[in-house]
C-alpha cells in the first residue's frame, strides 16, 4: 500500500499516473488534471470502488507519473502506455477475434491492396476492420474488376530509378486477365496507377458517385464511337461498381461522415456497435463483444474502446455519435482535432435525426447481442457434450476440461520442433501454446523427437511444481495428453513419462488416415463413429497441433533459405538490406559496387558501406 508520504509527493500538475504491485509491474495506467488528487481519490477510506478497483489498490506497491503540459497531452500518453504495456486492470479492448482489414500501400511508388490482420502506422491506408470477412471478399471481389491494382509482394522502384533487373520483362497472369495494369512490366503511367488507387481508396471511404458517374460517360462515348468492346468493359465495370454501391444504405438525409455508437450489456458480456455512415450512406457496420469479466462501469468501459479504437486509424468523421457523456468528453474532442487537424464533435444526442441514429445504433447492438450469447451458449454446449463423450470413450475419472497435444515437424532430419496446443474447457489456450526446437536428435526420427519434447514440458512442470524453477506455465498438468500418430508415437510418450514417475497421466495418440485412437496397455485401436463430438474434439486438437508445428517449422526454414552474406555485416540491418537488394539486385552485385555508389542506397553510411565492402570482398 502506498503511504500518505508518497502520496503527498506527487505533483499537482496534469499527467498520467503508473502504478505498479511489488514486483515491479504496471497493473494499471490512468490520466488526470491533478495528479495528486486523483491518485489520493484511490487510497481514501471512505472511497467506494468497484470490486474489479478495490482489488487493484490492495496491489499497488508503488505509483510512479509523469507530468505533461495540458491533460490533451496526458490523454495521449495515457494511451500509448496502455498499449505498450497491457496493465491486468486496465480495459483491455482486445476483441477475441482478430478482424481483417484492406491494407493499401499508399507509401509505395505503385501501391498494393491485400488483407492483413494487424494495421500497423507504416504509411500504408487501412479500411475496416471488417467483422464479415465474407462480405469483405466479396466487396474486394467487385472492386478487383473496376480497379486493377496489384495483389503481388514485388517490390516496384519508383517512376525514375527503375534498373535493369527492378522491372520484369513480362506481367504476370493477373495483367493478361485485366486483373493488373502491369506496373511491374512498365507498361501504366505511374500517375494513371496512383488515380486508380485513389479511386478505389474513395469508394472504399463511400464516395463513389463521381465515378459511377465517369464510367457511365465513358460507356456511352465508346458506344457512340462503335468500340462495343470498349463499351462493355466499361459497362461490367459500372455493374461491379453498382453492386457495391447497392450495398451502401442511405440512412441520413444529410450529405455528412458519422460514427454511430450502440452499446448493450447484459451480465454476461457487452457489445458494441460502430455504424460507419459516409455522405449519408450506411457503409460499414462494426460489432465487438467483451465478455462479462471485462466489464466496468459504462462509462468508463465506453471511454476506454473510444479512446483505443480511434488511437489506430488515421479518419475519425466530423461528427461520432456516442451512447452516454464524458466526464471528460471536451479533453477527448481537443484529442480528435489535434489528430485530424481539424474540427470533430463528440455528441450525445437528445432529440431529432442524431437521436433516432443513435437509437438505430443502440437497437442493434442489443439484437447482435442477442444473437451473440446464443451462439456463445450453444458453443459452450457442444464443448461440454464433447468433454462428456471423451470422458465416457476413454473411461476418464472426469471430463477433460485441459487438453494438451503434440506434434512434430522436420525435412528429412532438417530443421525439426515440436508444438505444444492446449485446449481449455474445449477451446484453444493460445497463450499457453508451446514451441520447441529440437536439440538432441540428428537424422530423421521423429519418435526421439517427440519424446524430447514431452521430456522437457513435463520435466519443466516438475521442477515448477516443487518450486525449484519460476513458474512460465507448466505447472499445471493435462487431464488429457493427445499425441499424434499410432501405436508407436503412443509407446515413445508413455516411455518418457514412466521414466517421470507419471504412470498416472491419461494418454492417447489418434491415428490420422483411420481416426483409430490407442491407448495404453491396449492392443486394439479404439474407432468411434465418424459423427462422435468427442472424436471431432480430439481431430480439432489434433490438426492444430500439427498446423502449429508446420508453422514453426516454416518460419526456421524460411529464414535459413532467407540469409545472405548481409546478415553478419556490422551496421546492416533489415531495412539496409532490403534497400541494398531493391537497389542492386544480388549480393555479388553489391560486392563488385563502388564506395560512391553503395552511397546511393537510402539510410547508408560511410561506416556501414565499407563495412559491407570489407566483409563482402573477404569471402
Amino acid at each position: 500500500m502506498v503511504s500518505q508520504e508518497e502520496l503527498s509527493m506527487i505533483p499537482t500538475k496534469p499527467g498520467v499516473y503508473i502504478m505498479k504491485d511489488q514486483t515491479g509491474d504496471i497493473i494499471y495506467v490512468g490520466k488526470a488534471v491533478s495528479l495528486r488528487h486523483r491518485v489520493r481519490s484511490y487510497f481514501q477510506p471512505s472511497a467506494k470502488h468497484s470490486p474489479r478497483i478495490a482489488s487493484m489498490v490492495q496491489q499497488v506497491a508503488g505509483v510512479e507519473f509523469i507530468t505533461t503540459s495540458s491533460e490533451v497531452e496526458a490523454l495521449a500518453l495515457e494511451c500509448n502506455l496502455i498499449k505498450a504495456n497491457r496493465p491486468k486492470y486496465n480495459v483491455r479492448l482486445r476483441d477475441d477475434k482478430q478482424y481483417p482489414w484492406l491494407k493499401v500501400t499508399w507509401q509505395e511508388p505503385y501501391p498494393r491492396v491485400f488483407m492483413v490482420r494487424r494495421p500497423q502506422k507504416d504509411g500504408a491506408r487501412y479500411f475496416g476492420p471488417y467483422t464479415n470477412t465474407g462480405s469483405m471478399r466479396e466487396i474486394f471481389r467487385l472492386l478487383r474488376k473496376v480497379f486493377p491494382i496489384r495483389t503481388c509482394k514485388k517490390q516496384l522502384s519508383s517512376p525514375g530509378e527503375e534498373t535493369a533487373h527492378s522491372r520484369e520483362i513480362r506481367p504476370c497472369l493477373n495483367y493478361h486477365i485485366g486483373r493488373c495494369l502491369g506496373p511491374c512490366s512498365g507498361t501504366v503511367d505511374p500517375a494513371e496507377y496512383r488515380r486508380n488507387v485513389q479511386d478505389f481508396c474513395s469508394v472504399l471511404e463511400g464516395n463513389p458517385e463521381g465515378l459511377v458517374t465517369t464510367l457511365s460517360e465513358k460507356m456511352k462515348e465508346a458506344a457512340a464511337n462503335l468500340e462495343y468492346e470498349k463499351a462493355a468493359a466499361y459497362r461490367d465495370k459500372l455493374r461491379a461498381l453498382r453492386q457495391v454501391v447497392e450495398r451502401q444504405v442511405v440512412v441520413s438525409t444529410e450529405i455528412k461522415d458519422r460514427d454511430v455508437f450502440g452499446i448493450a450489456k447484459a451480465e454476461e458480456g457487452c457489445m458494441i456497435i460502430v455504424l460507419k455512415i459516409r455522405r449519408g450512406k450506411l457503409i460499414a457496420s462494426d460489432s465487438y463483444y467483451y465478455p462479462g469479466e471485462e466489464l466496468e462501469e459504462q462509462e468508463d468501459f465506453f471511454r476506454a474502446f473510444l479512446l483505443q479504437y480511434y488511437d489506430d486509424r488515421d479518419y475519425i468523421p466530423k461528427e461520432v455519435l456516442i451512447p452516454c457523456p464524458l466526464s471528460d468528453q471536451e479533453v477527448i474532442t481537443a484529442w480528435f482535432r489535434e489528430k485530424m487537424q481539424r474540427a470533430v464533435q463528440l455528441i450525445h444526442a437528445q432529440r431529432g435525426e442524431k437521436r433516432r441514429l443513435l437509437k438505430m445504433a443502440m437497437d442493434n447492438a442489443a439484437t447482435v447481442l442477442h444473437q451473440e450469447l446464443i451462439r456463445r451458449a450453444e458453443k459452450d454446449a457442444t464443448a461440454a457434450r464433447s468433454l462428456d463423450s471423451l470422458a465416457q470413450a476413454l473411461a476418464l475419472p472426469e471430463k477433460p476440461r485441459r487438453i494438451e497435444a503434440f506434434d512434430v515437424s522436420n525435412f528429412q532430419g532438417a530443421q525439426p520442433v515440436a508444438s505444444m496446443v492446449v485446449f481449455v474447457n474445449g477451446f484453444p489456450q493460445t497463450t499457453a501454446y508451446r514451441r520447441f526446437k529440437i536439440q538432441g536428435v540428428t537424422g530423421i526420427n521423429d519418435f526421439a523427437m517427440l519424446q524430447e519434447a514431452v521430456r522437457r514440458r513435463f520435466t519443466r512442470g516438475l521442477k515448477e511444481k516443487a518450486g525449484e524453477i519460476e513458474e512460465k506455465g507448466f505447472a499445471v498438468f493435462p487431464d488429457l495428453l493427445v499425441v499424434d500418430g499410432g501405436k508407436g508415437q503412443l509407446s515413445a510418450v508413455v516411455e518418457v513419462l514412466t521414466e517421470l514417475g507419471l504412470e498416472e497421466q491419461p494418454v492417447i495418440s489418434l491415428a490420422e488416415k483411420e481416426e483409430a485412437i490407442f491407448l495404453p496397455n491396449r492392443s486394439a485401436p479404439l474407432v468411434l463413429p465418424r459423427t462422435d463430438e468427442g472424436l471431432k474434439l480430439l481431430q480439432r486438437v489434433r490438426d492444430e497441433a500439427h498446423r502449429f508445428a508446420v508453422t514453426f517449422h516454416r518460419s526456421l526454414r524460411k529464414k535459413k533459405t532467407t540469409y545472405s552474406a548481409l546478415d553478419g555485416v556490422k551496421g546492416i540491418g533489415p531495412k539496409r538490406k532490403k534497400a541494398l537488394l531493391q537497389r542492386f539486385g544480388s549480393v555479388k552485385r553489391i560486392k563488385d559496387a563502388s564506395l560512391e555508389e553503395l552511397m546511393t542506397v537510402e539510410g547508408m553510411t560511410v561506416e556501414a558501406a565499407r563495412a559491407v565492402l570489407q566483409e563482402l570482398r573477404e569471402l
